[in-house]
């Protein structure tokens, strides 16, 4: 043991001298800490902050119980959060095994030590401790943007995030061209906010969301009298945004005669109310957005050409989520927090499971998609953590990082190397396995093993038949 040792280190709190030393050639190649007291546990968990730890429950003063057990639980927790605690119990006690992973603890497993799945659970551990402090690391780093709406790691997202500062000062209009819920409009008050006009209006108006018969009078306004119910005059939306900044949204939805009259605003700088004659002189920075392939439905005739030049003279094309790396991660974990603080819950984090769907899923809906599930999942979560089916999606974690396979089938290859390494004798593979020969039969029939002689008895593998 080599305390000074700056490796991750796995903390092993038991009382037990035997089980220590069994513990201590288990895990090689890790730095294994040894603690038979709760202030032992403590003062290493201080110093070294281990990232996973085994406590046994039955810790003096309390060995016959697991008060002794379960107050160190909370306490290594409470210093030490992000450490991955699995709980030691004896046979019969999944009551306390339970209430000990709604205290916080990451795993458990059954007396007496089965070795390989002990390993299996600690490695588990340590990976998924590494990927959260992994994701803490990119969440810092990408809090550090200029750009305060975008969160990202991911190098395209990156580079658009750079893109934007250097248009910023400028009074260039920009297309900004990506599917729906990819943070387009964040990125457009980005470049009003970082540029010169960032104290003046920030007007922005939806083309695909507003009926036909009124967006016009939404752009321009009217006089009174314009027509039935124009009882006041009204300003429009691209008066409103003077000296500021105008964001078109959904560009690609403008009616054809709509963009005639906007193609006139881009080129003079004037419009006219609906019902008036006199042109009025408006100074605005226009960002306009679409979801659509515009080329395609210029060559089809359903959007102007010599607009689409007026509105693009600089083209920002943002990444989808499914192209951003690990930012699907990175970005749940925001939300989990930021949907903890709203609605009340003190949720921990995402399975495994859970982890691997996020990486998994394309996301359709990209960034609002994401956000959506992530509500709903701290909304209607049971557990201490989100798992996957509470951001319903479908697969969660692949196979090999499901625990009760792996588990089985750490079971099972260790069952045939001792019978291997006994030559067919269950009573031999029985002793390597520490186990008695009855419950080694059982194991063989629930495994589907092999039919296999036991020597010792002449009988087959089994209680009194072929397995």
């Amino acid at each position: 043991m080599d305390e000074t040792s700056l490796e991750p280190a796995l903390l092993i709190v038991e009382d037990d001298a035997g089980l220590l030393g069994q513990y201590r050639w288990a895990f090689p190649g890790r730095t294994v800490l040894t603690a038979s007291s709760r202030s032992q546990a403590l003062s290493i968990v201080e110093k070294r902050r281990p990232p996973v730890a085994i406590i046994d429950l039955g810790l003096p003063p309390d060995p016959g119980g697991v008060s002794e057990g379960f107050a160190t639980l909370a306490e290594m927790l409470k210093i030490a959060p992000e450490m991955k605690v699995i709980v030691a119990t004896g046979n019969g006690s999944r009551p306390n095994a339970l209430r000990a992973i709604a205290a916080g603890a990451h795993d458990f497993y059954e007396k007496p030590v089965e070795i390989e799945v002990l390993r299996l659970i600690v490695d588990r551990g340590f990976r998924l401790h590494a990927l959260e402090a992994e994701n803490r690391r990119l969440s810092d780093s990408a809090g550090a943007s200029a750009i305060k709406r975008i969160v990202t790691a991911a190098e395209p997202m990156l580079r658009v995030c750079r893109d934007i500062e250097k248009l910023a000062p400028t009074n260039v209009p920009v297309l900004l061209l990506g599917e729906s819920g990819t943070g387009k409009e964040a990125l457009a008050r980005a470049l009003h906010e970082l540029g010169p006009r960032a104290a003046k209006p920030f007007v922005a108006i939806n083309c695909g969301a507003i009926p036909e018969t009124l967006l016009e009078s939404e752009l321009f306004g009217y006089e009174r009298g314009a027509f039935t119910g124009a009882a006041k005059q009204t300003i429009g939306r691209i008066e409103s945004a003077q000296h500021g900044t105008l964001f078109l949204d959904e560009i690609g939805d403008l009616p054809h005669a709509l963009q005639v009259k906007l193609l006139r605003f881009l080129q003079e700088q004037t419009i006219e109310r609906i019902g008036g004659r006199q042109p009025i002189t408006v100074d605005v920075r226009v960002v306009s957005a679409t979801n659509q392939p515009l080329e395609q439905q210029m060559e089809a005739g359903r959007f102007r050409s010599d607009l689409f030049y007026r509105l693009n003279p600089v083209t920002v094309r943002v990444p989808p989520l499914r192209d951003r790396g690990t930012d699907a991660v990175l970005l749940a974990r925001l939300f989990l927090s930021r949907f903890n603080r709203e609605i009340g819950r003190n949720l921990r984090g995402f399975s495994e499971a859970a982890l691997a769907a996020l990486a998994g899923h394309d996301w359709p809906g990209n960034v609002r998609e994401l956000e959506n599930r992530v509500k709903r999942a701290v909304i209607m979560a049971d557990g201490r953590v989100i798992e996957a089916a509470d951001l319903e999606l479908a697969g969660g974690a692949p196979p090999d990082l499901d625990l009760r396979a792996a588990r089985h089938r750490a079971e099972r290859q260790v069952i045939e190397r001792a019978l291997a390494q006994s030559r067919g004798t269950v009573a031999g593979a029985a002793r390597l396995l520490g186990i008695s020969r009855p419950t080694l039969y059982g194991l063989i029939e629930m495994h589907g093993l092999a039919s296999i002689t036991d020597p010792v008895t002449a009988e087959p593998a089994q209680n009194g038949g072929s397995s």
